[in-house]
């Protein structure tokens, strides 16, 4: 047929090879017989004819029969010629063009729809210099599926980063994942792909079908807002302003809170498996049904944050959300974004914060993620050396990419930005930040300097903490580092890398393996409790007893503690009254507050029903106790990092394995007495020094028989003597309760 296309333009449009069909489709002015005209153009390949409607759908009450549409290629592309000033070449702003297409499919029904290519792109100049430049600190608000209203019709716009795909279309439930007859635009040379469709709205599932020369792909949009329910993987269209907030007060508190002087005790939670319905075990709670239930048993239990494991949309629910593909999307598991929010709103309305973990180190391999995104090695290296994870089966982001490094900054603010997140904990930093992080000589490649510090992640892990405290005051950002790295939790500009906390996972190790030995082998692992002081102040540590310390095999809390049942439970109470008398803020994962027996499973629920006995009820009284406590004294928690807040009076009692050390609070007559045993052995008679004569209140004791333990110890509390003792001048003459932690506070 006629046309003043060129065939082999014509033939990239129809074999889905046309990096701009922007250049074919749509409204161009052409000459016709001489004179000025507008074509028309239109791929249809389901629709036996199509017609141009020019202004109004009907005329006079009929309707308008539009100017017939030619087909210039058997694969379904129309052209219609209008007369010059019928139709706008570009958006006028009283409708893209003033024209409709009407089409006739295959069934003969016929309907109306604006053009996609009469529209004008969205991303702008400055917008691909930031996206390049991995600056665009709000991409997300830019690039994935957005709902727009352009020249009054409503639509949305789709954009996504595939810089060497041969073509980019866009697939979903709206063109019957028909890959031809949404092909995108690429914005050149920034990488960028864009096409805004008009019609659409929430919940429209879609997906990109990729190109890379000759081979075809569909992928999940890297920065969709909401998924299918797994195993299912299109991403699905969402508005994220549609949430009204009522957590104004916290946000404004947020931005004025001190959390390094504050008590912040975190419950860590897995939300699959926290509790299950009764009436239906196989069925997961939804967001809001959690927000009641959980919210008000943490408000209970005395924590002042819960900790989630990834709630970031992952293909298998086995990696608990550690092999995270939709970085941008809150899982479909438990319901919509909204009510995630619902989740988060509640938590602020009781004064509860939200921590993420948060997934930078690796990438799952899925089809549909961001592995070889655009046909090449797009998020991750080329090189296996740098880019896989041997020990997880993962790739490794490239953190040198300038968009790869804007996705992953970005998507952090993102859920401080939408979800009004309160802090993430950042998986794995010690894989991001050594290049021979679990490999073997000769699979690694070593930076510029031949070391193996990874400069690239260095740089980004930097960056992402100085944007995130920048942009939004208050938040914490806490790393699992598990090396001796120096200045996790130090400032950027004082050489740190600019981490709010970093978990203790020395202090970890050596107390859980301290508290499996039998009591009377403790004696000679004395030093594994107190190795812990000599750097207890060089980071800001939280003490993390995670869901890591209960799977694969290393069982339960409650199982890890040596003797009888008695014993057991006494163990535990002391673990954590150590824990939380002990210089750092505090983590516990769901179900070690109840003494659960079986190994954490993601798959079913905790052991609620343990709750009828009274072993379990004691061992949940202790720790809410310890949460009170922790928070009404200030000497438990202002000088959680600094070496004024600590002070031994007797580490070295190997022979009875007991501790008696001091905290402080910012006032130094602040002052609480902390004295523990560690065997079943009661001590009596047992004198440690004190700064000051006068009378100690007994405050928490873990053997209380509240616990259900033997009752014995100091209550309401002792006398000082005029007795010096460990180089102070009085001393309190004690009963040492077996297998347990007492707490004094002097008398103002």
């Amino acid at each position: 047929m006629r046309t003043t296309l060129a065939l082999e333009s014509i033939g990239r449009l129809v074999e889905g090879r046309h990096e701009n069909p922007f250049e074919l489709l749509g409204p161009h002015e052409v000459i016709e017989g001489g004179r000025r005209a507008t074509a028309v153009r239109a791929f249809l390949p389901h629709s036996k004819q199509a017609w141009v409607v020019e202004g109004a759908h009907e005329i006079g009450g009929q309707e308008n029969p539009g100017r017939p549409m030619r087909r210039i290629h058997p694969a379904g592309l129309f052209e219609a010629i209008c007369p010059a000033g019928a139709i706008s070449t570009k958006s006028n702003g009283n409708g893209c063009g003033k024209y409709m297409i009407r089409v006739s499919e295959e069934d003969g029904k016929k309907t109306n729809m604006h053009d996609p290519y009469a529209f004008p792109h969205i991303l702008t100049d400055y917008d691909l210099h930031l996206l390049n430049e991995g600056t665009h600190w709000d991409c997300y608000n830019k690039l994935g599926a957005q709902l727009r209203t352009i020249d009054g019709v409503e639509g949305v716009n789709f954009a996504v980063w595939a810089p060497n795909a041969t073509s980019v279309s866009l697939v979903g439930d709206f063109n019957a994942w028909d890959g031809r007859r949404h092909p995108m635009r690429k914005h050149i040379p920034s990488g960028f792909w864009e096409l805004f469709v008009p019609g659409l709205s929430e919940g429209t599932l879609y997906k990109y079908r990729i190109r890379h020369n000759d081979h075809f792909f569909d992928k999940t949009d890297p920065m969709a807002f909401a998924a299918e329910l797994p195993p299912r993987t299109a991403g699905m269209v969402v508005d994220l302003n549609r949430h009204r907030w009522h957590d104004d007060e916290w946000i404004v508190k947020r931005q004025e809170k001190d959390w390094l002087h504050s008590p912040m005790s975190v419950y860590e939670v897995h939300l699959g498996s926290w509790k299950r319905p009764g009436d239906d075990p196989y069925r997961w709670l939804t967001y809001r049904e959690l927000a009641h239930q959980l919210v008000e048993y943490v408000n209970e239990m005395g924590y002042t944050h819960i900790e989630l494991l990834p709630v970031s949309e992952h293909p298998f629910s086995g990696s608990w959300g550690y092999q995270t593909v939709g970085y941008y999307a809150a899982t479909s598991r438990y319901g919509t974004p909204h009510d995630f929010m619902y989740f988060v709103d509640l938590c602020h309305q009781n004064d509860i914060g939200v921590i993420l973990d948060w997934v930078p180190g690796h990438f799952p391999r899925d089809g549909h993620g961001l592995r070889m995104f655009d046909g090449s090695a797009l998020y991750e290296h080329s090189d296996p050396r740098q880019g896989e994870h041997q020990e997880w089966g993962t790739h490794v982001f490239n953190y040198g990419r300038h968009e790869v490094r804007n996705f992953l900054v970005s998507n952090a603010l993102f859920w401080f930005d939408k979800y009004h997140i309160d802090g993430i904990r950042v998986d794995a930093v010690a894989s991001m930040l050594y290049l021979d992080y679990s490999r073997e000589e000769g699979e690694w490649i070593p930076n510029m300097y031949g070391g193996r510090e990874n400069l690239d992640a260095i740089g980004f892990i930097k960056q992402l903490n100085e944007q995130s405290h920048l942009q939004y005051p208050g938040i914490l950002t806490i790393a699992e580092e598990s090396t001796a790295w120096p200045g996790v939790s130090k400032p950027t500009y004082l050489g740190g890398l600019g981490f709010s906390l970093k978990w203790n996972m020395g202090w970890m190790n050596d107390t859980l393996s301290y508290m499996r030995h039998e009591p009377v082998h403790r004696k000679y692992h004395h030093d594994e409790l107190t190795f812990s002081l000599i750097y207890a102040f060089h980071e800001n540590f939280v003490l993390p007893l995670s869901h890591d310390e209960v799977v694969h095999g290393k069982g339960s809390m409650l199982d890890k503690m040596p003797g009888d049942l008695w014993q057991k439970f006494a163990n535990l109470r002391l673990l954590y009254s150590y824990m939380w008398t002990h210089p750092g803020k505090k983590l516990l994962f769901m179900g070690s507050e109840i003494g659960q027996w079986n190994e954490w499973d993601y798959d079913t629920s905790l052991q609620w029903d343990l709750m009828q006995w009274e072993s379990h009820q004691g061992l949940q009284k202790c720790v809410a106790d310890l949460n009170r406590l922790y928070a009404n004294e200030k000497s438990l928690h202002e000088l959680d990092f600094e070496g004024g807040g600590f002070e031994w009076i007797d580490c070295h009692d190997h022979e009875d394995s007991t501790l008696s050390y001091l905290r402080r609070g910012k006032d130094p007559e602040d002052f609480s007495i902390i004295c523990a045993n560690f065997t079943p052995v009661p001590r009596y008679n047992y004198r440690i020094g004190v700064p000051r004569l006068g009378w100690y209140d007994e405050i928490f004791n873990s053997d209380s028989a509240y616990y259900t333990g033997s009752n014995m110890g100091n209550y309401p509390g002792i006398e000082a003597e005029d007795y010096s003792s460990h180089g102070r001048p009085a001393s309190l003459l004690l009963t040492l309760p077996p297998l347990a932690t007492v707490v004094f506070k002097p008398k103002r």
